[in-house]
């Protein structure tokens, strides 16, 4: 795959992939988006990909590879260590919180239960990614 956008989104959960494709295009942001449904699959893409995204979303609870695996492979693997990663989970576990940021994680958000909670998360992981970017 050639030309990778500036922020991928990696998430095994349909519904929250449309919600946050849906919030991305209603805010003029569609095009900054790529998803991949498991850590096996966000990896594959980044292994191949022509221009690495600004930022990675992760979500953690996922098969196959889980975010926190995930994480720490993007972490230990040079050319890929670089790239910041947003840990985007519905677990308000303090243990996993921790864990994920002492892994490397820029930072940790809760899934929006709202429609205006998922517009500021959205334009939170935009506004992030042009501030990576400059």
């Amino acid at each position: 795959m050639n030309g990778c956008s500036k922020i991928l989104i990696v998430d095994d959960d349909a519904e929250d992939r449309l919600i946050i494709k849906d919030t991305f295009e209603e805010l003029g942001y569609g095009t900054a988006i790529q998803f991949a449904v498991n850590g096996e699959d966000a990896i594959s893409y980044l292994e191949t990909c022509s221009t690495l995204p600004s930022l990675v979303i992760l979500d953690l609870n996922m098969p196959k590879m889980n975010g926190t695996q995930t994480l720490r492979y993007l972490k230990d693997k040079p050319g890929l260590s670089t790239i910041p990663v947003i840990i985007f989970s519905t677990s308000l576990n303090p243990i996993e919180h921790d864990e994920c940021l002492s892994l490397g994680a820029h930072s940790y958000v809760i899934k929006p239960t709202s429609y205006l909670q998922a517009i500021d998360v959205v334009k939170h992981f935009y506004t992030l990614c042009g501030e990576l970017e400059s």
